[in-house]
């Protein structure tokens, strides 16, 4: 874990021994065809990370749709230029969406309901997505959100900003429909001929799912694994003791197990790339070198979470990027609760309801 880098924690450059087949990613809306019938296509977003990548597999009747991009003007305009390009295939048929973030899921109502498109997601994505979208209404903020960030050390200052960003998430993505179909772990789908199975893991989201074609040799890994950032793993106001730490790293390994090295990963940021296996090891190998910095540092001395960001990133976390400030937050916490549920640390609570830890 290298660094907050808009949603994803930047990781070890060059991929840990990866290599990138394909010759160019596609322009804003431009359709690259991966394999017969499997096209990949970007949707723009705001940020450094700039883009979300979008699959688009063809079949008998019509088009199916994985991930939508955030609820965004210029993201409508592309998907508008997009969806003029694929008539010759039909018309969406099918919304899949991997998991719930806006970048993923935030235009999947919007699709639906201008196609009349069936929506696919898994059961726990979709009904936290939707708590999600009530929460965004909320009168005020939850006092037990603000003393989640107090007791990781923010100032006055965070705090009052944080107050008035609550509520961005509803503005990020297109109510959902009202009814949806479950994704679920082993499920089948046969698209254009081929059989796509869904694969589902943890720890970025609750029960995010991935696809995986034997036939083609293809993975759609969302943001499960991608190729030069890590996957923002957070621990959030809404369950302050999780541990999605330990769940990410189990489903990496298991996802290894599962899957041959030799696919072509389609994943949602960045480029396609072949090395699933050394990918993952990296993955695993880099996060194994943060939990040993934080346990020499804590050993030293106690520390709150804020205090812990120079160690764990590799770029500078201040509270005037109150999106970066929360999500630096939400990956040092899954790092404490992590080291905290092996049993290696122990915590005290200050006068101002303030988290200290330190290595028992």
């Amino acid at each position: 874990m290298a660094g907050v880098y808009e949603g994803e924690s930047v990781c070890v450059a060059g991929g840990g021994g990866i290599s990138h087949p394909l010759d160019r990613v596609p322009d804003a809306g431009e359709l690259a065809e991966v394999a017969p019938g499997v096209f990949w296509s970007r949707i723009p977003m705001p940020g450094k990370l700039d883009h979300i990548n979008v699959w688009l597999l063809a079949d008998e009747d019509g088009v199916s749709v994985i991930d939508t991009g955030m609820r965004t003007p210029d993201a409508e305009d592309t998907w508008m230029s997009m969806i003029r390009r694929i008539e010759e295939y039909g018309r969406i048929q099918r919304v899949f969406v991997t998991h719930m973030h806006p970048d993923h899921v935030g235009l999947a109502g919007w699709l639906t309901e201008l196609h009349c498109a069936q929506f696919w997601m898994t059961r726990m994505e979709y009904m936290t997505c939707r708590i999600l979208e009530a929460q965004s209404h909320d009168d005020k903020v939850p006092e037990d959100f603000i003393s989640f960030h107090r007791s990781a050390g923010w100032p006055a200052a965070a705090i009052r900003s944080y107050r008035g960003h609550y509520g961005n998430f509803g503005k990020r993505v297109f109510p959902l429909p009202r009814a949806y179909h479950r994704l679920e772990h082993g499920q089948s789908h046969e698209i254009g001929g081929h059989n796509w199975r869904v694969v589902v893991g943890s720890g970025h989201s609750p029960e995010h799912a991935c696809f995986y074609c034997e036939e083609l040799k293809l993975l759609i890994s969302g943001d499960q694994v991608l190729p030069r950032i890590s996957s923002n793993v957070s621990v959030t106001p809404m369950e302050p003791l999780a541990n999605p730490m330990a769940d990410w790293l189990e489903s990496l390994r298991w996802l290894k197990e599962e899957i041959p090295n030799d696919v072509l990963v389609l994943p949602a940021h960045q480029e396609c790339f072949v090395g699933l296996h050394e990918r993952i090891d990296a993955l695993i190998a880099e996060q194994e070198r943060s939990f040993t910095v934080l346990r020499e540092s804590l050993r030293e001395s106690p520390k709150r979470v804020v205090d812990l960001f120079g160690l764990l990133f590799s770029r500078p976390i201040t509270e005037d990027d109150p999106l970066i400030f929360s999500l630096a937050t939400g990956e040092a916490q899954a790092c404490l609760n992590y080291l905290w549920e092996s049993g290696e640390l122990a915590c005290s609570v200050d006068a101002q309801g303030v988290c200290w830890y330190r290595v028992e």
